[in-house]
């Protein structure tokens, strides 16, 4: 948590005061510390910067990524089909607020809005890429850590039962397999693709 807090201190206190840097914190904190979240929570948030830091040269606008990161999921409601959009609009409010650059706060939203179907939308740079790597990194984790995942997807989707969820999760499945890749960088290819495929086709098969 500290760490945490650390990161977004050091990011957001480049645009407003001490005041505004810890109010909006507070808000993070509560929005992903929602008993709700069992996976797209504070710990999500972690692993992704942990990854970012030996990434951080190659990326073209690293504040814009950063704050990208910070509030992809930041409304999250597994009943909600807009949960991308309401997170940009969110991150656009706090952005105006802080007075950051205005077509940076569009690059914002829109790598946001990236996560919904976890496809490109920016190309001039790799920075839309590295944010989907980042962000499904943990489909390429070992067996036991991915079974870890599943529960707690399972648990945030809880209110679903099995006749509903498993024919839902099939379909994310699938889509995912039917992609040429599931990661678009060179690194999480060489580093997860393997992993991935074979953790997305275990699944299907105990669905």
């Amino acid at each position: 948590m500290n760490r945490l807090e650390g990161y977004w201190r050091d990011l957001a206190s480049n645009y407003t005061n001490d005041a505004q840097v810890k109010a909006s914190w507070e808000t993070i904190k509560s929005q992903y510390s929602s008993k709700k979240r069992y996976y797209h929570n504070l710990s999500h948030l972690y692993t992704m910067f942990l990854q970012l830091q030996d990434l951080e040269a190659k990326i073209d606008d690293l504040n814009s990524l950063k704050f990208a990161i910070w509030y992809h999921d930041i409304i999250y409601k597994p009943t909600n089909n807009d949960n991308e959009e309401q997170s940009a609009i969110f991150s656009e409010n706090v952005l105006k607020t802080i007075k950051y650059d205005t077509i940076k706060i569009e690059k914002v939203k829109t790598l946001i809005i990236s996560t919904k179907t976890h496809e490109l939308i920016l190309t001039e740079n790799k920075d839309n890429a590295y944010l989907l790597d980042l962000d499904l990194s943990i489909l390429g984790s070992d067996w036991n850590s991915y079974k870890i995942y599943l529960q707690n997807i399972r648990k945030e989707y809880k209110i679903y039962p099995d006749i509903l969820y498993k024919p839902g999760r099939k379909k994310v499945l699938k889509h995912f397999l039917e992609r040429d890749t599931l990661f678009f960088t060179d690194e999480f290819r060489a580093k997860y693709e393997t992993q991935a495929r074979k953790n997305l086709k275990q699944e299907m098969a105990m669905l």
